[in-house]
């Protein structure tokens, strides 16, 4: 995971002597020094494989999705849906409490993290924890292929600049992500989760801390105890 919450860390990735590209295609002004391949994959059709970056006519993979990637694009859409609740072990006023003791405690609490996305919408900030989330799933797959995938569609939901999802990083992480690209893995984001991470640290924890709705979750909890 990356951050203070135990994650095992990946070698470091060989980008090897790729080539760089001479004439960039359009919407690849922003990818950097990115090889053929790499520009290849984001800019391919949405119903192509993750690595048919030439997208000719001849790849059969252009008329319809695999079984594999449909499931990694329902996973992804159903991490976005809001979660119910109901379906939690009840809230409790010392579990709320304990997410002001640190990051780490409200962003491992499944409950927490339903509230603190609540928080982030009001702030129109809500793809950090999804990007978070998005990587520590993809940090739990083991199998090639799925990883393959997965790395492509979290790209493109969060990191290509060509999406409305798309998460603060800044140069040096885009350009470990593009390295990364050229050979996917479960630590293709690990850098990136780790900057998002602490940017929801520093910034909109102390903000959720303060804020009028975790004060009136606490209230109500108090209510109800006293009841």
């Amino acid at each position: 995971m990356a951050s203070e919450l135990e994650m095992g860390k990946c070698p470091p990735q060989n980008a090897g002597n790729a080539t760089q590209v001479q004439n960039t295609p359009p919407n690849t002004h922003n990818l950097g020094s990115v090889n053929t391949q790499t520009v290849g994959l984001f800019n391919s059709p949405s119903n192509a494989c993750c690595f048919c970056w030439c997208c000719c006519c001849s790849c059969s993979c252009l008329t319809v999705r695999s079984a594999k990637e449909e499931r990694i694009l329902t996973t992804i859409s159903e991490n976005e849906e809001d979660v119910d609740t109901n379906q939690m072990p009840q809230l409790t006023l010392e579990e709320v409490h304990t997410w002001g003791e640190t990051f780490e405690r409200l962003i491992k609490s499944a409950q927490g993290r339903v509230h603190f996305r609540q928080f982030l919408k009001t702030e129109f900030s809500e793809e950090n924890l999804m990007f978070w989330l998005a990587c520590e799933d993809l940090n739990k797959e083991t199998n090639k292929t799925m990883v393959e995938q997965t790395v492509k569609q979290i790209y493109e939901d969060y990191v290509s600049v060509l999406s409305p999802k798309e998460v603060s990083l800044d140069s040096h992480a885009r350009e470990v992500i593009n390295r990364n690209m050229l050979e996917p893995s479960s630590c293709t984001f690990d850098e990136a989760q780790q900057q998002i991470y602490k940017l929801m640290q520093r910034d909109s924890y102390p903000r959720y801390m303060n804020s009028s709705m975790y004060a009136d979750l606490i209230q109500s909890l108090e209510q109800v105890n006293e009841s």
